[in-house]
């Protein structure tokens, strides 16, 4: 078993190994809290997990409350929350007890606002059972829900109690589903780990490259849980992949939005010298070869014009994650509305194909 420690106030640890949801109540029962816990998950999910994860807190002493929602992108909104914060007040939970996100990212986004928001807030748990949950999303306290203008703009931080890592759940990801997950893993060597670059190239176990992931996550987060420095790094990609999974109307998974983000800002860069050359060549075959989007039929100006609503502007400027060498990545603040000349260049090669 891998164990690793965020520490961030109060700390909270990550658990990464197999049969890990056969012990989520044990767990969950050494935090010292209630013993009432909602279990949040998707019908997906719900269909191959919940029973077991239901079982597992039962057995612990825990009364198990579940609410589980329609998957996909459309149900990331606000009244999906208000949905689950009646459920949890009808189902008696305090100030003492926890949520537990059974699902993907977007389980968790979802389950720790609810959580941020129950009686002013409430601890939570992570139970990711998908590769980029396991690599990114769970790790971190970042909440959210969609609104109608763009992805995640409403939410809050809030750190979970537990990560538990599973990786039997990853046995039953559709290929597409595990290889989106590799985009996120892939942007962690981007960002600062030409190592983990290597490892991913010479198939090393997911195990190890996994942790890896979490080890730099957590050492970033711990330096910069609001998200105001260095953690932006961890945006790479995303000003962009986030565009493209809007004007897609959410058919492209985030990971591969992510994929195609992280070419955008390599070819960018290169051509604007901001980057050593090589760099987007290797990020292409990298991500090529987990069969995940290299190129999309949006031109630069409309990517340009849907990302002039990220999360990550401050007034007329947005700050850009850009590589800068193998293994090494920069923050670029750069005006708005010099956004669609700066990836214009795009077109043709990542753009607008």
């Amino acid at each position: 078993m891998n164990k690793l420690t965020v520490n961030v106030r109060p700390p909270y640890d990550i658990l990464l190994d197999r049969g890990l949801l056969r012990q989520a109540g044990l767990l969950a029962a050494g935090l010292e809290t209630g013993r009432r816990v909602m279990i949040v998950s998707d019908e997906t999910v719900a269909a191959l997990y919940l029973e077991k994860t239901r079982a597992a807190f039962a057995e612990a002493g825990f009364d198990a409350a579940s609410f589980v929602f329609p998957a996909g992108e459309a149900h990331k909104r606000l009244s999906t929350v208000e949905a689950l914060l009646d459920a949890a007040d009808a189902a008696g939970l305090t100030r003492t007890d926890l949520f537990a996100a059974l699902g993907g990212g977007l389980v968790g986004d979802l389950t720790g606002l609810a959580a941020a928001l129950y009686l002013r807030g409430v601890g939570f748990i992570q139970l990711p059972t998908t590769l980029l949950a396991m690599a990114d999303a769970a790790v971190g306290g970042k909440t959210a829900v969609n609104l109608a203008s763009g992805k995640n703009l409403c939410g809050v931080f809030h750190q979970p109690r537990l990560v538990l890592c599973d990786l039997d759940t990853l046995d039953t990801l559709p290929p597409a589903v595990f290889a989106e997950g590799m985009a996120e893993v892939i942007k962690y060597g981007a960002i600062c780990s030409a190592p983990l670059l290597d490892k991913i190239r010479n198939s090393v176990s997911l195990e190890d490259i996994l942790a890896d992931c979490l080890r730099i996550k957590g050492e970033i987060v711990r330096g910069d849980t609001r998200d105001r420095g260095r953690r932006q790094l961890l945006n790479l990609g995303h000003t962009f992949g986030h565009a493209l999974e809007k004007l897609s109307d959410y058919t492209l998974y985030h990971g591969e939005g992510v994929s195609v983000g992280l070419l955008i800002a390599a070819w960018a860069a290169e051509k604007h010298g901001l980057c050593a050359s090589g760099v987007y060549d290797e990020l292409r075959a990298l991500l090529c070869a987990q069969r995940l989007p290299v190129t999309t039929p949006f031109r630069a100006v409309q990517v340009a014009s849907c990302a002039m609503n990220d999360k990550k502007r401050r007034g007329d400027t947005l700050t850009l994650v850009l590589p800068k060498a193998r293994g090494e990545s920069r923050l670029y603040p750069l005006p708005a509305a010099c956004l669609g000349d700066f990836i214009a260049c795009c077109d043709g090669e990542v753009t607008g194909c």
